[in-house]
């Protein structure tokens, strides 16, 4: 009897360790998971770090050579962590960082706001037309609004972020917009979260009659600035070369 119960007591002390080990082995799992999706968020924020950048020197060879910034402002954004498990469970993918880079393209986002709708374009092409930057997919919603009115240019491009030991190509998302686009945007989707909203119907009406008049009158806005540049006299080398002499002691913005 004495026996049995050490043979008892044994095999549960052997049960205890393979628990034990099991519970570590999953901490181990779980830690290493928890600091390779932080390194993952660093590599993101680097790369919304160089879009950025790339955006600013555009921005600022635009006021040296042509005397006007084109970019009113530039806003970066992180996904929060519970947006990207939520989103993958929505997509029915496992949570894993190859998979949050293989499926998911909105991690990182860029929203570039402009001053006039030629500048969305102009823009997005001297940014995907350098080497380093590979654009992945366009959806135009200014020359295809989305129903309740939502106007933007959308691009997922690529780009290479150079790291200690490593090269890693990252995803952004840069949306592109005018202010005016912007300011519609911003209100609309403060209105949507908004609970028990009476006339519900009526007010979405009214959001996409606003959005169809602020795209009228960026289109004016755009052709007031064409009339007056093609009124303006145009400046010979010598005026241009002077007017960029003038403006060496500035500080460029």
């Amino acid at each position: 009897m004495n026996l049995n119960y050490e043979n008892q007591i044994t095999a549960l002390g052997g049960m205890q360790d393979t628990v034990a080990m099991a519970l570590l082995n999953t901490s181990k799992r779980m830690m290493t998971a928890v600091v390779d999706f932080q390194e993952l968020l660093m590599r993101y924020t680097c790369a919304l770090k160089e879009i950025q950048t790339k955006f600013e020197v555009l921005n600022t060879e635009y006021n040296v050579r042509f005397s006007r910034n084109p970019i009113v402002s530039i806003k970066t954004r992180l996904k929060q962590s519970a947006s990207i498990v939520e989103k993958l469970d929505r997509m029915g993918v496992e949570f894993s960082t190859e998979n949050v880079e293989q499926h998911l393209n909105d991690v990182a986002g860029v929203r570039v706001i402009c001053s006039y709708l030629d500048d969305i374009y102009t823009i997005a092409q001297a940014l995907t037309d350098q080497d380093d930057v590979t654009l992945l997919r366009t959806k135009d919603y200014i020359k295809n609004p989305k129903s309740n009115g939502y106007r933007s240019l959308h691009l997922i491009v690529s780009i290479p972020v150079f790291f200690a030991d490593q090269k890693r190509s990252m995803k952004v998302e840069v949306q592109i917009r005018t202010v005016a686009m912007d300011y519609w945007a911003e209100l609309e989707h403060q209105l949507k979260y908004k609970q028990d909203i009476p006339d519900e119907r009526e007010i979405t009406s009214e959001l996409k009659s606003c959005a169809d008049e602020m795209s009228r009158i960026d289109s004016r806005m755009l052709e007031l600035r064409r009339r007056i540049e093609e009124c303006s006299e145009i400046p010979t080398e010598d005026e241009i070369l002077l007017e960029k002499l003038q403006r060496i002691n500035f500080s460029v913005e």
